[in-house]
Order: C-alpha cells, then sequence, then structure tokens
C-alpha cells in the first residue's frame, strides 16, 4: 500500500511508482493529506491521469488539457482559458468522470448558466455564454482526439449562447463628439478616446501605445502589441493576430492632439505606456461620459465598430477598412454592411437617374 503516515507531520503522504509517456520508471510522492482515504484518492487520480484512464475526473483531465495548450497558445490566451475554466465549468464537472459526463449533463449545465447573472445583477450575454460553451466542447474534443473518448457529448447537444450579437451598438460621429466634450477634464480619457475612435484599434492595443509607435512626420501610428492586465499581472504581448500587426494613417488634428498629451509629461520613457490604465478605467469614463453627455451607453470595444460605420458613411471600402482595423479576413469586416441600410435606397436612386 502506497500510503503512509506522516509520523513528523501527523498527515498522511502517498509515494507513487509509474511509468511516464516515454517509457521511463518515475516515483513520485506527496504529503500532507489529513486523511489515508484523501491519500488514496490522490494516488488514485494522479495514477489515472498518468495512464490516460478516461475514468479519471473531469478536474484531472483539465490539467492534462492545459499542459498540453500551455506551449502552444500565448499566455494571455492561456490565462483566459484558466479563467473561464475554474469559473464556469469545474464547478460543476470538477468530480465527474469524463468519460460518464452525458448530454443531460451538459443541459443541465447549460440551464445553471443561463440562470447565472455577473456582479451588476445582469445575465450572461449571449456571445460570453457562446465563448463558455465552445472552451467546454474544445476540452471534450480534445479528450476525443487524443484521448480516446469515445465521442463528444456536447454534438448530442444544441450550442448555448449566439456566436454574434444580436446588434452591432455605435456611435455616430455627433454622438461621439457630443461625449468627447463631457470627458475633456481628464485629458488621459479623452485623448484615450480620441484614439479608439479615430483609429478604430483594440483596448488592449491602445493601452500598450508608447511614444515610440507614433510618428508624426510620417503621421503614422504603428500597432505591434497588446496590453493585458491577468491575476493582477500586466502583460504585453503581440496583438490578437498576424494583421493586427499594422501601420495606421493618422489626420493631422490627431497628431497634434497626441504631441500636446505627450507634452504634459515631465519626462516620458520612449517605450514606457502612455495611458497607465486598465480597461476597467476606459469602462469607468465610458460610464460617466455616457451619463454627463446622454447619449446611449455602448460598449468600449463599440467604439471599433463606429470607428468602421464612420469609414463606411464616407464610402470606403471593406478592403480599404479591413486593412486599417486589422481585421484577419475581409468576411469580418462585410459583417458590418448592414449598419447604414439607406446606401441601397442611394445606389437604386443613381441607378434610376443613370437609366433615363
Amino acid at each position: 500500500m502506497s500510503a503512509s503516515k506522516d509520523k513528523l507531520r501527523g498527515t498522511w503522504k502517498v509515494y507513487i511508482r509509474y511509468i511516464d509517456w516515454q517509457g521511463v520508471k518515475q516515483i513520485h510522492t506527496k504529503r500532507g493529506f489529513n486523511t489515508k482515504r484523501e491519500a488514496l484518492e490522490y494516488e488514485r487520480e494522479f495514477l489515472s491521469s498518468k495512464s490516460r484512464d478516461l475514468n479519471m475526473s473531469f478536474e484531472s483531465f483539465v490539467e492534462i488539457y492545459l499542459n498540453d495548450l500551455k506551449p502552444r497558445i500565448k499566455y494571455n490566451t492561456y490565462l483566459t482559458k484558466v479563467h473561464i475554466i475554474e469559473g464556469k465549468i469545474l464547478p460543476y464537472f470538477s468530480r465527474k468522470a469524463i468519460s460518464e459526463i452525458t448530454a443531460p449533463d451538459i443541459l443541465q449545465w447549460q440551464n445553471e448558466l443561463l440562470k447565472k447573472s455577473d456582479h451588476k445583477g445582469r445575465s450572461y450575454s449571449q456571445t460570453y455564454l457562446r465563448t463558455i460553451q465552445n472552451q467546454f466542447n474544445a476540452i471534450l474534443n480534445h479528450a476525443n482526439k487524443y484521448y480516446g473518448l469515445t465521442s463528444n457529448p456536447a454534438h448530442k447537444t444544441t450550442k448555448m449562447g449566439k456566436s454574434k450579437a444580436q446588434e452591432m451598438l455605435f456611435w455616430t460621429k455627433d454622438e461621439y463628439t457630443s461625449f468627447s466634450e463631457k470627458i475633456m477634464d481628464k485629458p488621459q480619457s479623452f485623448y484615450a478616446f480620441e484614439i479608439l475612435y479615430w483609429c478604430g484599434i483594440r483596448e488592449g492595443e491602445l493601452l500598450a501605445l508608447s511614444k515610440d509607435d507614433f510618428n508624426f512626420e510620417k503621421k503614422t501610428l504603428t500597432i505591434s502589441k497588446s496590453f493585458q492586465r491577468l491575476k493582477g499581472e500586466d502583460y504585453i504581448t503581440s496583438p490578437k493576430t498576424e494583421k493586427s500587426n499594422r501601420v495606421i494613417q493618422l489626420p493631422q488634428f490627431l497628431c497634434d492632439e497626441i504631441k500636446d498629451y505627450l507634452d504634459m509629461f515631465y519626462h516620458l520613457d520612449s517605450t514606457a505606456r502612455i495611458f497607465d490604465f486598465t480597461k476597467s478605467y476606459l469602462h469607468h469614463e465610458m460610464d460617466r461620459g455616457c451619463k454627463l453627455s446622454g447619449v446611449k451607453r455602448i460598449r468600449v470595444h463599440d467604439l471599433r465598430h463606429s470607428h468602421v460605420a464612420y469609414l463606411i458613411e464616407q464610402g470606403f471600402s471593406p478592403v480599404v477598412i479591413a486593412d486599417r482595423l486589422g481585421h484577419e479576413s475581409i468576411s469580418i469586416t462585410l459583417n458590418y454592411a448592414h449598419l447604414y441600410p439607406s446606401k441601397q435606397l442611394e445606389i437604386a436612386n443613381m441607378i434610376e437617374k443613370e437609366r433615363y
């Protein structure tokens, strides 16, 4: 029996012999169990995970899944996965054997999440529910593809949530102007939102900006990195996708505004972040500006949609817009085509005029 009493500490320990994935004999010791039962349960789970026995608990397989993926994905992507898994999936399935999860189990899990709400009492958005569902499916797909799970029970259920929001919110130029006038009392807020609206960059891209990213002679802004605060730690990573690395041409007025902002610093390292706050600050300022101006509340990310809407209104093609926004595919840009349905009437009127 591998479990024994640790007489010095008064707790239980396990001494486990096993063969690793390379066929090498290994020894694993774990101490600090309050009871013999806990020690033996740990041993059982450990050996199941090493043998890839799908009778292991879902929690044990999640550890395998994350270890498999961690070297292959960005660290911020890894932490996002961990956050979703720990908060929205493990509390429901942690002790259940992964091989015993059924479609009805998944249905009950979905129903529980549909009843949940965030810290403000709001139900989870349809897109967030779909993100959670996709993460759960990814775990089961991994077990099916690499570890012999016979089938993915999630395939027998309907996915919860929606991949796209029902309504794409945005501000017109007049709405943005009304908003921006009300936040001028805080320069860092005003200039941050100016860049977001007139450049259409992402929040993380904005928060990673440094003085070196601006070339005022060429009137350009280089996007090559993104900022994330995860578990209290700040990370500068590469942008969301390869095409997110881009150079954006700036209007002269925005160059002048950013120069004014940078001149406010007594000393600023050329590589230091010029907006030394987090996304939560931007969300708070969005709340404040909307309340003061009376314009409808949109998400900070919707300023990116607003920039696209503005460019569509100005007549720019989807190809040009996709390049400026750093869209991975032009099909993403085409999702905005419904923003200005009145253009169809203009087209019809133009054809009518040309015909006669």
